[in-house]
């Protein structure tokens, strides 16, 4: 009797934790950034692999101060000039509260 006790709390548990995970899933956009030749490019997209079109991107510098903006293209990618040699961070903001940043090191940013 105990050990059924136990493992209807253990499937309990199971279901619970995945009901409350779900909507966390729901709300993420995968973010990746990078310099190249003076440029950031970004790239986003979904968990099921769509691109996180017209994401509103934001660069902010090492004291939180945006330096820059943009917005995703159809393929979820956006190009930037460098704004300054700093710390920088991506931040997209994308639809229905999907968010996500990404840091570019200043020693990532190239001469």
């Amino acid at each position: 009797m105990g050990s059924r006790l136990a493992v209807c709390f253990a499937v309990a548990v199971f279901v619970c934790c995945g009901i409350v995970s779900n909507p966390a899933l729901a709300h993420k956009v995968n973010l990746f950034a990078y310099a190249e030749n003076g440029k950031i490019y970004v790239e986003s997209y979904f968990p099921d692999g769509k691109p996180a079109e017209g994401g509103a991107v934001e660069v902010l510098d090492s004291q939180n101060q945006k330096v820059a903006e943009g917005v995703t293209d159809k393929e979820g990618k956006c190009t930037l000039p460098i704004p300054k040699k700093d710390d920088l961070t991506i931040v997209i903001n994308a639809s229905m509260g999907h968010r996500s940043s990404f840091i570019l090191k200043k020693s990532d940013l190239g001469e």
